[in-house]
């Protein structure tokens, strides 16, 4: 065969090569279609929808917010951590538990203010019978500590010779000036200012508020009562003699009474004078009584951290004793716009006091809250909780159980990882360097 015919074989076998080798790369199948035929993606599985601002709110379903912007998806793979003591229930056992949450929110709690207190006899219509001249008790009528007295009524009947001198004085001289006002105009004159002065010396040693009266023809004065009042103090007996200024009775008028309330400082900033406030005691019970703040102590209690708060409270039947203990319920002004939740939603261990927190769906996170005042069926919150988060308020005593086991299991997992995993191997050429 000679040169030319090698040159055509050469040339046709190799054009048959490049034809197998186009044909097969045009109909291999292209990979991204081979991958796609061996296997679908997995689609992603949606925890939640979260606020596109980062604001504190969730949906379990796609939706929108205020400004028409999509909320976004959180992918469990791309979930966080949970926190310790994270609770999830499924949509199931939520509904079966009961539990339900509602929106912590900012505003102002009423002042209203519930404070142990206890009745104190008015300061104001309490009466000291000191008698302003020397004498001598001849019948003391108000005899017994506690017993009432009448306006007018006799307190006591005393003897004094300078009262008694006093008294005859100006009869004698009131006499006098009448007979001579017709014959002798000077000497009258001069029997008036007699009488004068003695007038004069016994309205300066008349018993303050009471009246002294001339018990007949006798020498003795009856001291009578200066109100309607009940004898609290009586210092003298029968017989005793007293000093001019010597204090012998104190009476106390028990128609208005005072009640002191202890108020925590925390919540006394929104009390003032002319507030509403009812009083209840168990010693009364179904019974309650009102009246209003008359006075707020400027001072603190060191010991106790509580204002003094005066209440006056009319007591026309008597029935409220000094002495007696009880609660006021004080309605003050509203106060500062503060978080404030359902008290519902609080567990008080005693030490701690905290709520759950809804983070998404059917995950409660357990927060540690510190609390302020309180205000019928909510409370305020000072720290732990922010305006806008949801806070479980039923069934929340099943989470915080559950919560506490599984942050007791969590505690435990990395120990009994540890207490697990296998000692290491000794070396066996260790300790043996020295032998090669």
């Amino acid at each position: 065969m000679n040169r030319s015919h090698w040159t055509l074989l050469a040339i046709a076998v190799g054009a048959a090569l490049a034809v197998g080798w186009w044909s097969g790369r045009a109909f291999a199948p292209a990979p991204a279609a081979t991958a796609a035929t061996e296997a679908a993606p997995a689609e992603r599985e949606v925890l939640y929808y979260r606020n596109p601002m980062g604001l504190p709110d969730t949906s379990p379903v796609p939706k929108k917010d205020s400004m028409g912007m999509d909320y976004l998806p959180v992918y469990a793979d791309e979930a966080p951590d949970p926190e310790p003591g994270t609770v999830v229930l499924s949509p199931g056992k939520v509904q079966l538990l009961g539990v339900r949450t509602e929106l912590a929110v900012r505003e102002a709690l009423p002042g209203t203010v519930r404070a142990s207190a206890s009745v104190q006899i008015d300061e104001t219509r309490q009466f000291a019978v000191a008698p302003r001249f020397e004498g001598w008790i001849e019948t003391l009528y108000a005899n017994q500590t506690g017993m009432m007295v009448r306006r007018g009524e006799p307190l006591m009947a005393v003897y004094s010779p300078d009262l008694a001198a006093a008294r005859d004085e100006y009869a004698i001289a009131d006499a006098a000036a009448t007979q001579l006002a017709q014959g002798d105009p000077a000497s009258a004159a001069l029997m008036r200012q007699l009488r004068d002065a003695a007038r004069t010396r016994l309205r300066n040693w008349e018993v303050s508020g009471a009246s002294v009266a001339r018990r007949g023809d006798e020498a003795g004065l009856v001291v009578s009562s200066p109100a309607d009042a009940v004898v609290v103090d009586k210092l003298v007996v029968q017989g005793d003699r007293f000093e001019p200024g010597q204090t012998v009775l104190r009476l106390a008028d028990l128609s208005t009474v005072w009640v002191v309330a202890d108020v925590p400082t925390s919540a006394s900033a929104g009390l003032a004078i002319g507030d509403k406030a009812s009083f209840e005691t168990p010693s009364l019970p179904g019974q309650h009584f009102d009246g209003e703040v008359s006075f707020i102590q400027p001072l603190v209690d060191r010991a106790s951290r509580t204002v003094g708060v005066r209440i006056v409270l009319p007591n026309p039947d008597g029935v409220i004793r000094p002495g007696l203990f009880g609660d006021v319920v004080l309605a003050g002004g509203a106060g500062q716009r503060r978080v404030v939740i359902p008290r519902s939603a609080v567990i008080d261990s005693g030490t701690r006091q905290r709520v759950f927190v809804q983070a998404a769906p059917g995950r409660f996170v357990p927060r540690d809250v510190e609390l302020g005042a309180r205000s019928g069926e909510w409370v305020e919150v000072l720290s732990g909780v922010e305006a806008g988060e949801s806070v479980v308020v039923s069934a929340n005593f099943l989470i915080d159980a559950e919560s506490s086991l599984r942050a007791a299991l969590e505690s435990m997992e990395p120990a009994s990882m540890e207490a697990a995993a296998p000692e290491p191997e000794a070396d066996p050429h260790a300790g043996h360097d020295g032998d090669h």
